[in-house]
Order: structure tokens, then C-alpha cells, then sequence
């Protein structure tokens, strides 16, 4: 069970009043965390409050998945932070609306059971990493410009800023120690915002940074050039957007499975994030996908239907319309603080305490992914190095297996048990097991107690029968499944049938679904 399920109560029924106090929490806490997203993005706040908006609705209403929560993520910004430093916000919003369609098309093609693939070593190091980032991106706070360059602050404004966020950290950690009825992010905003305006403090404000006012999100049509360039431009980072935000919604479809005892649907949810990122390139938003940290919330509010997603989204577009100019006056300590303690919460800390326990070459996955998550800020590249090297070492492993149990028996004829299963990674050990030209003129291979798992392994059996029919020698192969005896091309007579005790499993080919 995942180290969150411990902290709540999730047994409580669904009640209406409970979806709006649960929608009405989330659109509070979403305030600080889209702002702060968008500025991992290095774009204007208005944009991940927007996105926000747009994803958190249309998944809420169309999803896979009730009682989930979506909106700008910090996996999308650290995606999209490189276009929008090197070709602006318009590409960023063409490449969110191609990230969707990209999205849809999975959807469509019933794909998002393959999130199964993932094993944990490559979730440790997926979510460590990115924690990593999300910690790492905040440092950039603690620098002021000088003659237009960025410089480390020093003196008082550190001194300050430092205070500021401490203090925030200490809410964020104690607060939920007396009382949960109230975000403890939320919470520790207010309190530094409350001291900053009543104290007269000068730090860095949320309006140093941009204006956040806005109405109803614009439609807006991405001010790009329709040209085989500007694809070649985007395309790179939308399907990594696209890989990275399915990856962390079906991660967090499965976690909300487990909590509520209940089963979401995969491929419905890929289709409502595509439509999402569709409309919200459409309506100026970065984008986003699933947000573990307050679906969590969400749901320890006892929130389990579509409703509380909806209100969440709807009362957010009512603070962006009416609540702005206190939203701009919000110190930035205060939401370097939320994003150190997002950062904490996202790490996998029981990671490190199972280093000792897991096999190396788990730990040796999660290192590298979280490394390539960090160095090259790519997470889905991240995600698919490790799958790749975990079915690798899957594969490794499992070929060591192959086994053969060898004797004579008192008609002199020779028998190999063969133990584990023949594929493509066992066949060179599976062929080093024979003794064709010193084995005597009868020989049988028992397949009990194994199974041929691939082509690969017709084709070593194909190649074993043909040796031994060269050495003049008659060959029985026992126990085999009828796929692998039709697919034998060569065997001929030389397959002893068991009808009663023959396996019926079939064999992995092009043919055979």
C-alpha cells in the first residue's frame, strides 16, 4: 500500500455536501500550486491558473476516473520549460492541442493498459527525479535582478526570504498535526501573506512577477506558422508531454483505485486529458494531466464522485475573475515554501530505506532514470530507458532458469527434463545442455516442467531435431504444447503425442492473438 493510504479514513460514503467541501478545499490549495507550476514553465501565472481551469473540468466531467483531480503539474512544466525559453508561449500552446490529439489517438487505440509495464524501480526513480526538479527549480527564487541579470540575493532580502519560507515549511508541517479541516498550504499562504502586508516587508510578490487578472479564459488559436517546421518543432516535446502526463494520470487512476476499492477505466481517462490539453492550448493554458497531491486531498475529503473535480475547477475560475489583485500581492517565499514541501511529498523516501532490501540491479534502474530525469529533463525518455532495462534484466534473469535433469535409464536411453522457460534470452543456454554427437541412439526431451515461450524456441527446437537427425539418432520430444508441435516445422515422427498430459498454452507469434 502506498505510504499516503496510511494518513486518511477513506470509508466514507459519497454525500453532496461532502463533494462541495471536498471541490471547494482543492480549488483553494490548486491556487499556489498552478501559479508556481507556471513558473517552473517560465511562463505568466494566468496560464497555469487557466490550464488549471480548462483540465481540471473537462476531466472531471469526462474522465475515466471520479475523484481525480487534474490541472497544471509540474512534470508538464519541466517538459515545456526549454520550448517556451527558445520559441515562446505560442509554440507552447501549439504543442499542447498536438500533445492532446496525441493523447486521444492512445485512448483510441486502447493503449493505456500498458502503464502495467512500468515496474516500481522505474516509478522510484520517475517520482524521485522529478522531485528533484520541482526542489532544484526553486532555488531560481532566491535570486534578484541586477541590471536586468539574475543574481543570488544577499543581506536582508535573503535573510527575509529565508524567514519567510521557513516559517511556511513549519505550517505546512505542524498545522496537519492539530487540525485537517483546512489545507495546511492554504494555510501557511494566508499566515506569510497576513505578516508581509501587515508588517510592511519588502519581498518579492507574485505581481513582481506577472499580472494574474484575468477573466473567462480566451479562446485563442496558437500564433504559429502551419508548416512541416513548425511540427518538427513541437512534435518532440508534445509527445513527450503527451508519454509524461498519461504516465502520471494512470499512476495516479491506479493509486485512486486502490484507495476506493473501485476500478477506473484507462483508456477513457487518455481520452479526456487529450480533449483537455485540446481545449486548453485552445483556451491559453500550458496543459497538464493528473495531480497525485491533490487527488489525494480530494479524496481524503470523502470526495468520490465527479462533482467535487467540478467545483474545484469552477470556484478556481471564480478566484482568477474576482480574487486577482489579492492573488498578486501573494509573496513568492510563500509559494517557494509550498513547493519545497510538494517537492518533500513527492519523494519516495521509502526508497532509500529499501536500497539494502531490493536487488541491485532494481536499484541501479531507479538511480538511472532519476538521473536522466534530472540531467536531461526528460521524463519520458526517463521512464522508457527503464522499462527497457528492467525487461532486459527480466529476460537475463529468467534465462538463467533454463535447467536440464539429465540420466540414462536401464534401456539406454537418454533423457533431458528440461525445468524453465525457452525464449529468446534461454536458447543459447537450453542448446549448450546437449551432448548430440556422444548421446546414445535414442534420446527424449521432457517439456513438462517447462514451456516454449517465443519463435525463438521453435526455432532452437527445430535446429536440436535437425542435429540429431543428421547424427542418424531418433529423437522423442515429449510434452509439448499443440501450437509448438504445429509449428515444428521439421520434427516430423519424431514427437512422442501425450493427448492427456500435453500443455495447451500457445506459443507468442504474429498469428496467434
Amino acid at each position: 500500500m502506498h505510504p499516503y493510504l496510511r494518513l486518511f479514513d477513506f470509508k466514507q460514503k459519497v454525500d453532496y455536501k461532502i463533494e462541495i467541501l471536498a471541490g471547494l478545499t482543492v480549488a483553494l490549495a490548486l491556487i499556489p500550486e498552478a501559479v508556481a507550476f507556471s513558473m517552473i514553465a517560465g511562463l505568466p501565472p494566468l496560464v497555469g491558473l487557466y490550464a488549471a481551469f480548462v483540465v481540471g473540468l473537462v476531466t472531471a466531467i469526462l474522465g475515466g476516473r471520479p475523484g481525480m483531480i487534474s490541472g497544471a503539474t509540474g512534470a508538464i512544466a519541466v517538459v515545456i520549460v526549454a520550448l517556451a525559453k527558445t520559441h515562446g508561449i505560442e509554440y507552447v500552446f501549439a504543442t499542447v492541442i498536438l500533445a492532446g490529439v496525441i493523447q486521444i489517438v492512445v485512448g483510441l487505440l486502447r493503449l493505456g493498459k500498458l502503464i502495467r509495464l512500468v515496474p516500481h524501480p522505474v516509478m522510484f526513480g520517475f517520482v524521485n527525479g522529478l522531485a528533484v526538479i520541482i526542489f532544484m527549480s526553486q532555488l531560481d527564487q532566491f535570486k534578484h535582478s541586477v541590471n536586468g541579470e539574475l543574481e543570488w540575493m544577499t543581506g536582508q532580502p535573503l535573510f527575509l526570504m529565508l524567514a519567510l519560507v521557513a516559517l511556511t515549511i513549519s505550517i505546512m508541517i505542524f498545522l496537519p498535526r492539530f487540525t485537517k479541516a483546512v489545507p495546511a498550504s492554504l494555510v501557511a499562504i494566508v499566515v506569510v501573506f497576513i505578516l508581509v502586508v501587515s508588517f510592511g516587508l519588502e519581498t518579492k510578490t507574485v505581481g513582481d512577477i506577472a499580472s494574474i487578472k484575468g477573466g473567462f479564459p480566451p479562446f485563442h488559436l496558437p500564433g504559429v506558422p502551419f508548416t512541416l517546421e513548425t511540427l518538427q518543432v513541437i512534435f518532440p516535446y508534445a509527445a513527450i508531454m503527451a508519454g509524461v502526463g498519461l504516465i502520471e494520470s494512470l499512476l495516479t487512476l491506479n493509486l485512486i483505485d486502490e484507495i476506493t476499492e473501485t476500478r477506473g477505466r484507462g483508456n477513457k481517462e487518455c481520452v479526456a486529458q487529450g480533449s483537455a490539453n485540446i481545449l486548453s492550448g485552445l483556451f491559453y493554458g500550458m496543459g497538464g494531466c493528473a495531480m497525485i497531491g491533490q487527488s489525494l486531498i480530494n479524496i481524503s475529503a470523502g470526495a468520490r464522485a465527479r462533482l467535487s473535480g467540478i467545483v474545484a475547477a469552477v470556484m478556481l475560475l471564480v478566484f482568477i475573475m474576482f480574487g486577482a489583485p489579492l492573488i498578486e500581492k501573494v509573496p513568492m517565499a510563500a509559494l517557494t515554501g509550498v513547493m519545497i514541501m510538494v517537492a518533500v511529498g513527492t519523494f519516495e523516501w521509502i526508497s532509500i530505506r529499501m536500497i539494502g532490501k531490493m536487488p541491485r540491479h532494481d536499484i541501479f534502474v531507479g538511480i538511472l532514470v532519476a538521473a536522466i530525469t534530472i540531467f536531461l529533463h526528460n521524463l519520458a525518455l526517463a521512464v522508457l530507458i527503464g522499462v527497457v532495462i528492467a525487461a532486459l534484466v527480466f529476460a537475463w534473469e529468467s534465462a538463467k532458469r533454463i535447467r536440464a535433469r539429465k540420466y540414462v535409464d536401464e534401456q539406454g536411453i537418454k533423457h533431458y527434463e528440461i525445468y524453465g522457460p525457452l525464449f529468446f534470452g534461454s536458447v543459447t543456454a537450453f542448446n549448450e545442455k546437449f551432448d548430440v554427437l556422444n548421446d546414445p541412439q535414442e534420446v527424449i526431451i521432457d517439456f513438462r516442467e517447462s514451456r516454449v515461450a517465443d519463435m525463438s524456441g521453435i526455432e532452437a527446437l527445430n535446429k536440436l531435431t535437425e542435429r540429431y537427425h543428421k547424427a542418424g539418432k531418433k529423437l522423442h520430444l515429449r510434452h509439448l504444447s499443440e501450437d509448438c508441435r504445429r509449428l515444428l516445422g521439421n520434427a516430423g515422427d519424431l514427437i512422442d503425442v501425450n493427448i492427456l498430459e500435453d500443455p495447451t498454452y500457445k506459443v507468442m507469434t504474429d498469428q496467434v492473438k
